[in-house]
């Protein structure tokens, strides 16, 4: 079978499953397993899908953005894998910035001391961090319903009062070439002043935020550590010379 026809079929699978694995295109196409690895690394350099484990999935519209509630209820084993890692930067006597990201807000229950003092533009973030009786700011500005996420004018002009030793940010995609990405500009320009009032960033994403880009940059590459869970040696390879990057497993 010619290379694009196979790519045709890869394709056409992706639309109606939103995730195949690299089994299942060898039995559909009858080749080998590093004829389908090579068709999907050039698919990805296309654009047209994302590597996973064991498979490709289809890439999300560079304007969706999933509620808070959906979030959370996603790779939870990983998220908990990455934000506890994370919490174990954070020491004592540190000032921090927690993103209104759904791994960020799983950090709070390991955060290891009391004495520390945490500003977050996360409104689901305020009664985890009180019941650990976490010195806390909110930063004000508009309400986003959907991520409880405190963006605007009003927003950045909070964030101007503090500076940080650390910031925990949550994004929805990652690249390579085009950085760290959200859907809502808005909230991009929130994440965007943290960091820049930041000694340290640090990007807390599952891997299925790899190879997504959204309509929105945050940053590039190079401006935060990465913290995420397994990810396959070819796609860490992408990233190692332009950033730290932290793969926590269990």
């Amino acid at each position: 079978m010619l290379t694009p026809e196979r790519h045709r079929i890869i394709l056409q699978l992706l639309k109606e499953k939103s995730v195949v694995k690299i089994q299942e295109i060898m039995d559909i196409t009858n080749t080998s397993e590093s004829t389908i690895r090579r068709d999907l690394s050039q698919l990805e350099e296309q654009k047209f899908l994302k590597r996973i484990h064991g498979g490709a999935s289809r890439l999300q519209g560079k304007l969706q953005e999933p509620s808070m509630i959906e979030k959370s209820s996603k790779n939870l084993h990983e998220k908990h894998l990455i934000a506890k890692y994370a919490a174990s930067l954070v020491e004592e006597g540190d000032s921090i910035y927690l993103d209104a990201g759904s791994t960020v807000i799983e950090m709070i229950e390991f955060l290891p001391f009391k004495n520390i003092v945490v500003v977050t533009n996360g409104l689901m973030h305020l009664k985890p961090l009180l019941n650990k009786d976490i010195s806390t700011y909110l930063v004000g500005g508009l309400i986003k319903p959907n991520t409880s996420a405190f963006i605007g004018r009003g927003a950045l002009a909070s964030l101007d009062l503090y500076r940080f030793d650390k910031c925990f940010i949550g994004v929805n995609g990652i690249h390579p070439q085009f950085g760290f990405t959200t859907p809502d500009q808005e909230e991009a320009l929130v994440k965007q002043k943290a960091i820049s009032l930041s000694r340290e960033t640090y990007v807390l994403a599952d891997n299925t935020k790899f190879a997504e880009i959204s309509f929105a940059k945050i940053a590039d590459i190079h401006e935060a550590s990465i913290i995420t869970n397994e990810l396959e040696e070819e796609t860490i390879n992408q990233y190692v010379n332009k950033t730290s990057i932290k793969v926590v497993t269990a």
